[in-house]
């Protein structure tokens, strides 16, 4: 079988590849492969720029040519590299041959061996992929949950003053309103995408167990921890972790991962709670023509969206929640574990992306259904036991709860009638009287 989005395993790259298609630029291996050369012909730069007595007489005329190896990245470039790998078997020699192998047609042989000089694979790794990282969550994640939060926010304020029953243990409680509700779940990811922010993207550089043995066995005098420095957060805009084995250690992106993990659990929260509103008629969906809800019950209009969103935010987080406990355990300098399982970085994302595109086209969908909305609190006046009750405490009523306690707790249901003919009785001032009438379960939502 020919690879194609029918053939492929997984449904990222199947079913749901056009979702997820701008990732590819920074996970897939042809991704992984352009950052690489981006950060060998970087680092060669900066050698020169240092310089190193041997590339003093580098014509700097040569940088762009050397960045268009990037700039200029093609899939003919990348099965090049891969035909390398087949004979290496390495696949980080691979791009150092290849980077060569371009240099030799610009006559500048007697600089070649200064390409990848000193370092190991993962320096190159382990600063590829946090690279490719940020700029995948900043081009294209996290402007996704900014579009979520900003619909989040939009709705709460629009329903901010429809009365909605609160329930709590799934019983009838307190009186909300339902933008307020909303607003929880704005808040909560707000605040989740502010600490997302806040995790450095740290890389690991300083050769093969990460003391800069080799630079400095051959240029004892160069500051090579502040030429690392430099070239990681000044240049790359990463953010270089001092101490390391052969590997980064990769504690901030497991942070990251559970930053992540955390932000879509708010969301599977999300799911829910929308899919139990539908369920209770306080929203109906907008229907699009053609769409088929079940191929037995034609009257049907599933939640499918947030179904779709719950389901992918799960598999994300099942991962997220692997890479965040395997990368930080490397036996002693450095095990190979965590090669093969970086290699799976963009697939928790690319789920993300896939639900949150799903949650984003059920918002839309999402029709109010107020009379839902008044029926269930008009079915609950015994919500408002606790304002009366409440109200009795402050005026020194003898045993309010207890009283308000035998009233709701009969076999009989609670209506209007029942609270107006309750307030009747006390024994309170009218003036009282008046203001527990004016309590009911429409009004009484808190502020």
């Amino acid at each position: 079988m020919q690879l194609n989005s029918l053939t492929a395993i997984s449904p990222v790259d199947g079913r749901y590849r056009r979702q997820v298609e701008k990732l590819a630029p920074y996970f897939s291996e042809f991704g992984l492969i352009r950052y690489r050369i981006l950060i060998e012909v970087e680092y060669f730069i900066s050698l020169c720029e240092l310089p190193l007595p041997q590339l003093k007489d580098f014509d700097k005329v040569h940088y762009s040519d050397l960045r268009a190896l990037y700039g200029e990245f093609s899939e003919k470039d990348a099965l090049m590299i891969k035909e390398i790998e087949s004979v290496t078997n390495h696949d980080v020699k691979a791009v150092e041959y290849f980077i060569k192998e371009k240099l030799k047609d610009k006559k500048l042989e007697q600089f070649l061996e200064f390409i990848h000089f000193g370092l190991t694979s993962q320096d190159i790794n382990n600063t590829s992929i946090p690279l490719s990282l940020k700029d995948a969550l900043k081009a294209e994640i996290v402007p996704m949950f900014d579009e979520v939060l900003a619909k989040l926010k939009a709705l709460a304020e629009e329903w901010k003053h429809i009365p909605m029953l609160a329930r709590t243990h799934g019983q009838p409680a307190s009186p909300t309103r339902l933008g307020k509700e909303f607003g929880v779940f704005a808040e909560r990811l707000e605040k989740q995408l502010q600490m997302l922010q806040a995790v450095p993207f740290a890389a690991k550089f300083g050769g093969a167990t990460g003391n800069f043995n080799a630079h400095h066995v051959a240029y004892p005098d160069i500051d090579w921890v502040a030429f690392g420095n430099h070239f990681v957060n000044d240049h790359l805009g990463l953010s270089r972790s001092q101490l390391t084995t052969q590997i980064e250690h990769y504690d901030m992106l497991a942070a990251l991962m559970d930053t992540f993990k955390r932000l879509n659990t708010i969301l599977i929260d999300l799911d829910r709670d929308i899919w139990t509103y539908v369920s209770m008629e306080y929203f109906k969906q907008k229907i699009k023509a053609g769409e088929i809800g079940s191929s037995a019950m034609p009257h049907k209009v599933n939640p499918i969206d947030f179904e779709n969103s719950e389901g992918n935010l799960g598999i994300a987080n099942a991962l997220f929640e692997h890479l965040s406990a395997k990368l930080p355990i490397s036996r002693l300098q450095r095990d190979l574990t965590d090669s093969t399982v970086l290699r799976n970085l963009g697939v928790p994302l690319a789920h993300t992306v896939i639900a949150l595109k799903a949650l984003m086209r059920g918002l839309g969908k999402l029709e109010l259904n107020e009379r839902a909305f008044y029926a269930d609190l008009e079915n609950n006046w015994a919500v408002v036991a606790e304002a009366i009750q409440t109200v009795l405490r402050r005026e020194a009523y003898p045993q309010p709860y207890e009283a308000l306690k035998n009233l709701t707790r009969k076999n009989e249901k609670i209506t209007a009638n029942a609270i107006a003919e309750f307030i009747d009785g006390l024994d309170v001032s009218d003036e009282i009287k008046e203001e527990l009438r004016a309590i009911s379960p429409f009004s009484y939502t808190g502020v």
